[in-house]
């Protein structure tokens, strides 16, 4: 015997909304926390033998963190948009709302992953170059903090050297920013996802 509204509404299917946005909230703050680890070595790395350029390539670690708040974002999106039975024990629910929301959260949270993953992969890269290069191979742990000498072991002023890793920094900026897009493209995605709804009007 077929119950009218129980095909679509089922009891169950507020299990696939709440999958989705916790799904979307683990992997976001996977891909933050991914991002944050990677980059955060190499800033380390990098603030052994260059100091000066530590708080000036912390942006990796700072868009690592903006991928977290993309998950929490959606998933309280999602969580808000998921209804409770009602007083007979019907759902209002239907099954296309979690299959909606599921996927919602998925695109998000992987876009994150996806996300943390570049960001700290380029970062921890990224800024212990700009550290060789600012720093003409010199070491400031050998030198003093300061780094007395004005010519490093290539040869370079200081003045070329910075200019050289300001153009390597620009570099860097643009694939970062392009990395943080995925989680951008994915957080676009999910709250269009989310958008979408169907209630079933006689189990309310």
């Amino acid at each position: 015997m077929a119950i009218a509204g129980y095909d679509s509404c089922p009891d169950w299917a507020p299990a696939f909304g709440y999958i989705g946005a916790a799904s979307c909230m683990i992997l976001a703050n996977f891909g933050s926390a991914w991002g944050t680890w990677k980059a955060g070595l190499g800033v380390c790395k990098m603030g052994i033998d260059y100091p000066k350029g530590v708080i000036k390539n912390i942006v990796p670690i700072v868009m690592a963190g903006v991928l977290g708040i993309y998950g929490l974002i959606v998933a309280v999106i999602l969580t808000q948009a998921i209804r409770p039975p009602a007083s007979g024990g019907y759902t209002s629910y239907s099954m296309y709302n979690g299959y909606a929301h599921m996927a919602a959260g998925l695109c998000c949270g992987i876009s994150c992953l996806a996300a943390g993953g570049t960001i700290g992969v380029i970062g921890d890269a990224g800024v212990q170059a700009f550290g060789l290069k600012a720093s003409g191979g010199k070491r400031a742990w050998s030198e003093g903090a300061d780094g007395d000498g004005d010519v490093g072991v290539g040869g370079n002023s200081e003045a070329a050297n910075a200019e050289a890793a300001n153009k390597l920094y620009v570099g860097l900026l643009i694939m970062l920013i392009f990395s943080e897009a995925l989680a951008l493209y994915g957080l676009i995605v999910a709250l269009i996802l989310s958008q979408h709804t169907y209630v079933c009007e006689g189990n309310q």
